[in-house]
């Protein structure tokens, strides 16, 4: 018979502890469903069979957990349950989609047109990316090989960001030819569509779970981060130099470094 177990977690503080959670139960079969509201501090899962050893995994985080009640729960409302977490995942790889083309789209013409916002800005894409893809991709495999590809993940955007930032800094002190402000102008348009899309795609779901609200946050930041680059290409234009692409693209690789060690942290 399912059962919907409840957790109050005083440590939970945000979708980095969530993740770490969801890691960590990945390798438990018997769960249907994890239903995580972070302010209240509260985990709810959907399963079958014994508690005591998710009750075990859990504590094992160090994250001060105490199990509130487990109770039984028919077939029907496991199976509404559990259709709503596969609404969820539709979501997030449509948004992982839609990141991961703009990312390549971004990263091709930002190469061309010699801009590094757009290169900073396909970056902070594929951070994203990299983020809806461990949830999806890493789901049911062993709690080790996760942490690896996260790892791995988590070096190869710090690598990005740092060798971003040195190709800002060369672009400054050394000279280099104006970006084509109109492929940045376009680019950047195309992909604030993009997000605009996946934003519009994320708020069709009525889940207030973390990981939903978070991709909420990180696309609407990517939306910020496109509108920076446009008004740096408008910025090329009327002053026919270099700097403001520069300055956009060092704001940018920040966001990438921040991702990268959020990602990072997810690894431990």
């Amino acid at each position: 018979m399912p059962r919907t177990t409840t957790w109050i977690i005083k440590k939970m503080d945000c979708p980095s502890e969530e993740q770490m959670i969801r890691m960590k139960l990945a390798p438990f079969s018997s769960i249907s469903n994890m239903d995580f509201d972070i302010p209240g501090r509260t985990l709810k899962i959907t399963h079958t069979g014994d508690t005591a050893p998710l009750n075990g995994a859990i504590a094992s985080l160090g994250f001060d957990s105490s199990l509130v009640e487990s109770v039984e729960v028919d077939h029907d409302e496991a199976a509404t349950i559990s259709s709503g977490d596969d609404h969820q995942r539709k979501l997030l790889f449509s948004v992982l989609a839609i990141n991961f083309f703009f990312f390549l789209l971004e990263m091709v013409t930002g190469v061309i047109s010699r801009s590094m916002g757009l290169v900073a800005d396909s970056l902070d894409m594929l951070a994203d990316a990299i983020v809806y893809g461990l949830a999806l991709w890493a789901v049911g495999s062993h709690l080790s090989r996760k942490k690896s590809v996260a790892k791995l993940a988590g070096i190869f955007q710090l690598a990005l960001a740092v060798l971003g930032f040195a190709e800002v800094v060369r672009r400054f002190i050394l000279p280099s030819e104006t970006p084509e402000f109109i492929q940045m102008i376009t680019i950047s348009f195309l992909a604030l569509l993009g997000n605009t899309a996946s934003l519009l795609i994320l708020n069709r779901s009525n889940d207030r779970e973390a990981h939903i609200e978070a991709s909420k946050i990180f696309t609407s930041n990517d939306v910020i981060a496109n509108a920076g680059v446009i008004l740096a290409g408008l910025l090329v234009w009327f002053t026919g130099t270099r700097y403001p692409d520069l300055v956009v693209g060092t704001v940018v690789f920040y966001l990438v470094l921040t991702g990268a060690i959020r990602i990072l942290k997810l690894a431990k």
